[in-house]
């Protein structure tokens, strides 16, 4: 069986500026690495499908949608935040990013794929229930797993991110919904400025402080994520991956290298063989300098899909 590849043409046309970090280019480095590694050998591509408002709806106020919906700009940009704007495109390379979360979580329960990875933008992680920020509008990752609970019945599902910023919009978004566990690890002290104080019990917030590297950074794993997730016993698991923790990537100052995202997606893998049947959506977050951002990329996606 095949691991999902999905994408989308539409989140190349969403841009937010010429010397905007978080640029269109950044699918097509995702997508090169993978093609030189030859990964996409092991992968079936699919298109991301739109979300409908349905599934925005289990992760965002229908309000929130609407009001998003009405700010895409004829031309230019609209400001949405200091940091974050629309272009005329950004909707629905908004719906293309949602909707892939919910075709991964379709995917793989349904046994068509083993795991799927969503390279996809705009990323999600910092999108609130009813908020846009952090260069995101729809939490992609919250939404498909109110999917997975709401369309197949779950009982548990573990969200892991582990992107150099803090995930405030998923945790907003899950934070009191006990069939989530969500154990993130950041760098404290950058945006958003929060995690430091957990919002609910299910969640396991794990703050780093500057030029840790990665020695520090899988001891966080072991002594916390790991014993928590395995405790929870999770029946699915998604990922919200950001490789902006890299020590090349100057949004962070984690100083992470790709072998330490390959060795935190391979503890993700065993959890999900012995917990949940191996079932993993994977939803591209941060990563903003593109050569490390697609090797980075590479190495969890060879460790997610298991290839030599």
């Amino acid at each position: 069986m095949l691991a999902a590849y999905i994408s989308h043409s539409d989140c190349v046309k969403h841009e937010m500026g010429e010397q905007h970090p978080e640029c269109p280019s950044r699918i097509g480095a995702v997508k090169d690495h993978l093609l030189i590694k030859g990964l996409l050998d092991f992968m079936q591509s699919y298109d991301s499908p739109l979300a409908t408002e349905e599934q925005l709806g289990r992760a965002h106020s229908l309000s929130y949608v609407h009001h998003l919906a009405g700010q895409v700009p004829v031309s230019g940009y609209a400001h949405v935040d200091p940091d974050t704007q629309m272009n005329p495109y950004t909707y629905q390379a908004a719906l293309r990013a949602a909707g892939a979360a919910v075709l991964g979580t379709d995917l793989v329960m349904s046994g068509q794929a083993s795991v799927a990875f969503c390279n996809v933008r705009p990323p999600g992680h910092h999108a609130e229930r009813a908020a846009a920020g952090g260069f995101c509008f729809f939490n992609n990752i919250a939404i498909g797993i109110r999917h997975a609970l709401e369309v197949y019945g779950l009982e548990r599902v573990a969200l892991i991110d582990f992107d150099v910023h803090h995930g405030n919009g998923s945790e907003d978004i899950l934070c009191d919904d006990k069939r989530v566990l969500m154990c993130s690890i950041f760098e404290n002290g950058i945006y958003p400025f929060s995690g430091s104080v957990p919002k609910g019990p299910n969640m396991v917030n794990i703050g780093l402080p500057s030029r840790v590297g990665g020695a520090e950074f899988r001891a966080a794993v072991e002594k916390n994520w790991l014993p928590a997730l395995n405790a929870f016993k999770p029946q699915m698991l998604f990922i919200s991956a950001g490789f902006d923790g890299h020590r090349d990537d100057d949004m962070g100052n984690l100083g992470l290298l790709e072998a330490d995202f390959e060795w935190v997606t391979q503890q993700i893998v065993q959890v999900a063989k012995v917990h949940a049947q191996g079932r993993i959506v994977s939803c591209l977050e941060g990563g903003y300098v593109l050569s490390p951002l697609g090797r980075s990329t590479a190495a969890h996606v060879k460790a997610l899909i298991g290839a030599d």
